[in-house]
């Protein structure tokens, strides 16, 4: 096989079964990019002009709201162009480029989610120094350092991978995956596996511990107090809880399918659970986080009935 040491681009596999459907698929696909797009800027749009919301929980929210259109600007443009386009080829510095962006998305979306469980934790736990525990400076701290391991860790890993040589540059996949990538090279490739292992315990083991610890120190609380406080802690981290679970199933199948031999399942969905935890979760947390907090559902009506006010009056 030839080595090929200054790799230009890499042929994306997965689209060749596209075909005439390639408009339907773009359709549907610019829509959902769109609705994504919509709907998580109209929350940061309105947390960041509500005085009222400037408080911890909403600044995490915000954060989760901005990684969401971080990760879905770094998937779904590329989409929309292989999918139209004849030839399926990426640039090598892109194809790096949206992996970085896609495995940054991850590791933000999972510290931020273990934050979001530690104030839910000090909110249910100590609701009268939550205030003194949790204050707005911290927040920003918090998201400061959420951002910031994210984007070192990742940049290790990336400067690790572009010093490798390739011996083929096909990736049979419908984005550049840093996993696939890896496996096309022909140099040797211990460091990267190491680090890789390593950073894969620090991207699981750095969120799991403060959702353990604050998720069984809210279950004690919730068997201990009172129904009223098992009815706020139900209320407070049940948009929590589905959030992290659609990820970490979503990340599980991701893992799964393309570390493991998946031929008898049908295309399609291969295809979903690929790309399940970039779409789903950017869609799912604006709805569902939204329509839950009271303040910021109350809030969107008073702007919508702001609007519809403004319309009638200007007629």
């Amino acid at each position: 096989m030839k080595v090929n040491s200054t790799l230009s681009y890499f042929i994306l596999g997965a689209y060749e079964h596209v075909g005439n459907l390639k408009y339907l698929y773009f359709m549907l696909t610019a829509m959902l990019y769109i609705v994504i797009v919509i709907v998580n800027i109209s929350l940061i749009v309105v947390i960041c002009m509500n005085r009222s919301l400037h408080e911890p929980m909403y600044l995490f929210l915000c954060s989760l709201f901005v990684n969401e259109l971080y990760g879905s600007s770094g998937l779904f443009p590329f989409l929309l162009v292989q999918i139209l386009s004849d030839i399926h080829n990426v640039s090598a510095p892109l194809c790096f480029l949206q992996i970085f962006c896609l495995y940054t998305y991850g590791g933000v979306e999972l510290l931020n989610l273990a934050v979001m469980s530690y104030d839910r934790f000090l909110a249910i736990c100590y609701p009268l120094q939550y205030n003194t525990l949790m204050t707005f400076n911290k927040a920003v701290v918090f998201i400061a350092v959420i951002w910031f391991y994210s984007f070192v860790k990742f940049l290790i890993t990336l400067s690790l991978n572009i010093r490798l040589t390739f011996c083929g540059n096909i990736i049979n996949s419908l984005i550049c995956s840093n996993y696939l990538v890896v496996k096309l090279a022909c140099s040797d490739t211990q460091v990267n596996n190491i680090y890789g292992l390593f950073g894969i315990i620090l991207t699981i083991l750095v969120p799991l511990l403060p959702i353990l610890f604050s998720y069984m120190r809210i279950l004690k609380i919730c068997f201990c107090g009172s129904k009223q406080t098992r009815q706020r802690a139900v209320s407070t981290c049940t948009p929590h809880l589905a959030s992290l679970l659609n990820f970490s199933f979503g990340c599980f199948f991701e893992i799964i399918q393309s570390r493991f031999d998946m031929t008898n399942v049908p295309r399609l969905l291969r295809i979903i659970l690929s790309l399940y935890f970039l779409i789903i979760q950017p869609l799912l947390n604006p709805i569902m986080f939204g329509l839950q907090m009271s303040k910021i559902r109350n809030t969107c009506k008073r702007i919508l009935c702001y609007k519809i006010f403004w319309i009638l009056h200007a007629q």
